[in-house]
């Protein structure tokens, strides 16, 4: 999958102009927190469903399943990877109070809401494959670990429900459908694409709001968050690169995921710290650590990508 470094900035530069217009409407207000927090809901649950669902081809090639299965492996490997090192950057007793932030921020990047439209659009649906692989690992990952992360008590039975998250059971019944050759009904298949086509604006609408309500000059002075946001920014692609070319992973797979490893803190990191830390969330760098994390892949995206480009 041969992809010219053009188009990689073409994307880039698209995707930055997309989160201006949210910028723009959070600063004007055509934009609250209460609509805002609707648009996440109706991402999570409805467009990004079907945006994975759509990501397989209709008919069966070996090939792609080949690259699917590349794309989870290779999850596997990549958080595995990246969930032992967080704990060694980041151990409990020398950061006691925000810890479980530090390293779901190490760990977890901006897949959705990033991470799809980057992969489709430089990509296409050919990439989009191995992305769905990887995002069933990362979806069970974030759904498992990560709440762990941040809740004092943790159920494993509660871990198991992860697989009624609307994005696994999107990803596995694609698969289905890819394996048999199934194709859905014509209006279906376009109420689909056309439900799982809301993902790409609207999620970098949702980006550009949430930087609408930062207070930069305040959250850069705290050398602690930048500094753990500098570290997701280049240690977590680099790793991810070299674990994939030490199991012999196919570049595109290594492209697409160290893409995805370049990307900031996912936003859920901000829904978690508020869902289950309560009265605690307003103690939390949450929000901050993805706000920097989001500004400084402005200048290390591009740097990585140029950096991977050149290797491959």
């Amino acid at each position: 999958m041969e992809v010219d470094l053009n188009i990689f900035y073409t994307s880039l530069l698209t995707v930055g102009i997309i989160i201006a217009v949210g910028f723009f409407a959070g600063k004007r207000k055509f934009i609250d927190e209460r609509t805002n927090k609707m648009l996440v809901n109706l991402l999570l649950n409805i467009a990004w469903p079907a945006a994975l669902l759509g990501a397989f081809p209709g008919e069966f090639k070996p090939e792609l399943l080949q690259t699917f299965l590349y794309g989870a492996g290779g999850g596997v490997v990549v958080l595995g990877a990246a969930i032992i090192v967080s704990r060694l950057l980041f151990p409990k007793k020398k950061f006691t109070k925000n810890y479980f932030e530090y390293q779901f921020a190490f760990i977890f990047n901006n897949a959705s809401f990033l991470g799809f439209p980057l992969v489709s659009s430089i990509y296409g649906q050919a990439g989009l494959v191995p992305y769905a692989g990887f995002i069933l690992v990362f979806s069970l990952a974030l759904f498992g670990y990560g709440v762990m992360l941040f809740r004092e008590k943790f159920s494993w039975l509660e871990a198991a429900k992860t697989f009624l998250n609307p994005n696994v059971i999107a990803v596995l019944v694609g698969l289905t459908f890819f394996i048999f050759s199934y194709k859905l009904p014509l209006p279906v298949g376009n109420a689909v694409g056309y439900i799982g086509a809301m993902m790409t604006p609207m999620s970098l609408i949702v980006i550009g709001y949430m930087l609408s309500q930062a207070k930069l000059g305040a959250i850069f002075r705290k050398k602690v968050l930048v500094l753990t946001c500098l570290a997701q920014l280049t240690l977590g692609p680099l790793i991810t690169f070299i674990v994939l070319k030490l199991i012999g992973a196919p570049s595109d797979v290594v492209h697409i995921l160290v893409l995805i490893q370049a990307l900031p803190t996912a936003t859920s990191l901000g829904l978690f710290a508020a869902k289950y830390r309560g009265d605690n969330a307003r103690e939390s760098s949450a929000s901050e650590l993805v706000t920097i994390s989001t500004i400084m892949s402005a200048v290390t995206l591009p740097i990585v990508m140029w950096a991977m480009f050149s290797l491959l």
